[in-house]
């Protein structure tokens, strides 16, 4: 949940018209007397025109190095980077598995980067009652492809759901035109034909075929998945869970709002939850779904599927091409294996997915800068422009992309990504450090869906034909709030996980739903939703 210090709650005794005057004329003075901090900054920028600094500038940033393209120095991005737009970026590199951690550890201690990007929400809000980091939503007029996006995409009910009790917001997320679902099933469609059963449409379908697949080989199990860590069978709890109109897995929150009772729910605990749990329960207790895809390693997974001994695995573009697809074609010649549109639940056919991505928050100490405005159309530039998106998915043209005769770009002939050009002898992030994910993502339907191949565009399409999932309304807490429920958050999660496995794995029956519900109860579950039911009905009065 969202959560602000009021910094002038001190002034309890004044009137509540004095610190509302106070309040406006603080962050009126705050946002707007910018004279003394555009240098480099230029005057005429807008939307279509390419930021370029009017000096030679260089902004600090966090950068989170994937260990599948590692940090290059001579990288064509950076030099390319400052040749369009006069900056230099200069990298502050944390391992990938370190990176939330350090990130912390470094706005804490007041030593973070200038821009600290690969941010998800609600991350920003440990960081936000310090006043380590920026209210960025202050300085949207200087950030011209942001708010035009916001506009266009008609965003607005998302990002609200970003702000803070004070009404502002501290994290500039990606933005998308449309919902992009990554994540689904891969299903072995040569066995499917073996079995002559179709491709399951639904999550009753599935199991239709898994315990056709059981039958015919029993000593299998056939759905066997990966991505156990840090959250057990996070990827598969997600998205059978958003499927069953609930949160699970990667997706948990323990607040949903609950549009028929207008109010939010405590996740962990609603029917949908439990719906989702006696599935998976069937599918565990049938033999259908392996037991040890809740602990066993992503290699493990990837083992049993190209050993023949399972035949469904949670999936999504890049696995299927770079991994799944690669094993079997070593070990079963033949095996066909297909990402399937996200099989329809109860929640009916929804697309899933939001239209804001990881984000950049901006250190608080930036907004001290002779060149603050300039770093803010900076990144402007980068992350919400066409033309740096492009740039920074792509690269340069006729260097690492072409464009075919309608405008679409494609790898340059000696340039391979997601394996879209097998031949190409060059790696278009490896290499040249391009569609690098601390600097790429969101944007244009048509730009998101350029790496994507004839079937996953055909994916797309399908999920796209679905209904969005209704945007739930903003709850910020005030900090005391924020406080409390964190005392609450962990021994409650926890707790979810546990007998979410428990109830799954056969562990404890699901005649004992109640009394879990009970325990959840006594882990204060009701108190912390009674603080989210609040925090939304006080942000409607107050925003109404």
């Amino acid at each position: 949940m969202l959560h602000r210090t009021w910094r002038r709650a001190a002034i309890a005794a004044a009137s509540l018209l004095t610190l509302t005057l106070v309040a406006c004329s603080e962050e009126a003075s705050d946002a707007k007397d910018l004279s003394g901090n555009r240098a480099g900054a230029m005057a005429d920028y807008a939307v279509g025109t390419q930021f370029t600094a009017t000096e030679p500038l260089s902004f600090s940033i966090l950068y989170n190095n994937h260990p599948n393209y590692p940090l290059k120095n001579e990288w064509l991005f950076w030099s390319e980077l400052t040749k369009r737009t006069n900056v230099k970026l200069e990298p502050v590199a944390v391992p990938l598995s370190d990176y939330e951690q350090k990130r912390s550890l470094l706005v804490g201690a007041g030593d973070a980067p200038l821009i600290i990007p690969k941010t998800y929400h609600p991350a920003e809000n440990q960081f936000v009652s310090s006043g380590a980091i920026l209210p960025v939503s202050d300085y949207l007029d200087l950030m011209p492809n942001f708010k035009e996006k916001i506009d266009k995409w008609g965003l607005k009910p998302e990002i609200d759901t970003l702000r803070q009790s004070d009404g502002k917001f501290y994290l500039l997320p990606g933005l998308h035109e449309k919902p992009w679902q990554e994540y689904t099933v891969a299903v072995r469609t040569d066995i499917l034909d073996e079995l002559k059963q179709p491709v399951p449409k639904t999550w009753d379908e599935l199991y239709t075929v898994l315990k056709a697949m059981k039958a015919k080989y029993p000593d299998s199990y056939p759905y066997s998945d990966r991505w156990s860590k840090p959250n057990p069978a996070g990827a598969l709890l997600r998205i059978a869970g958003s499927s069953f109109g609930t949160q699970a897995g990667w997706s948990f929150q323990h607040s949903t709002w609950d549009p028929a009772a207008g109010k939010f729910v405590y996740t962990g605990a609603t029917e949908q939850y439990k719906q989702m749990i006696q599935y998976l329960n069937k599918l565990v207790t049938e033999g259908l779904l392996d037991p040890e895809s809740f602990t066993q390693s992503d290699e493990a997974a990837r083992q049993k599927l190209a050993n023949g001994k399972s035949f469904v695995i949670t999936s999504n573009a890049q696995t299927l091409v770079n991994d799944y697809r690669p094993d079997l074609a070593k070990t079963i010649p033949g095996a066909k294996l297909v990402n399937i549109p996200l099989p329809v639940g109860p929640a009916g056919e929804i697309n899933p997915a939001s239209r804001l991505e990881n984000g950049v928050m901006i250190s608080k100490k930036a907004r001290d800068s002779k060149n603050f405005v300039a770093m803010m159309q900076f990144i402007d530039w980068l992350y919400y422009s066409d033309a740096g998106q492009e740039f920074a998915k792509w690269g340069v043209e006729g260097t690492t992309f072409v464009k075919d005769a309608a405008g679409k770009p494609m790898p340059a002939p000696d340039v391979d990504m997601i394996g879209l050009n097998p031949k190409g002898t060059k790696h278009l992030q490896k290499d040249f450090g391009f569609a690098n994910g601390v600097f790429a993502y969101g944007g244009k339907l048509d730009l998101v869906q350029s790496f994507f191949s004839p079937e996953e565009l055909e994916f797309q399409k399908v999920m796209n034909t679905r209904k969005p999932v209704e945007v739930p309304p903003p709850a910020p807490l005030t900090d005391a709030e924020r406080e409390q429920v964190s005392l609450w958050e962990t021994p409650l999660k926890d707790y979810v996980t546990q007998n979410t496995l428990k109830f799954i794995l056969g562990q404890r029956p699901l005649t004992e739903w109640d009394a879990y519900v009970g325990e959840l109860k006594a882990k204060n579950a009701d108190q912390y939703i009674e603080v989210v039911n609040k925090a939304y009905e006080r942000f409607k009065k107050d925003n109404g």
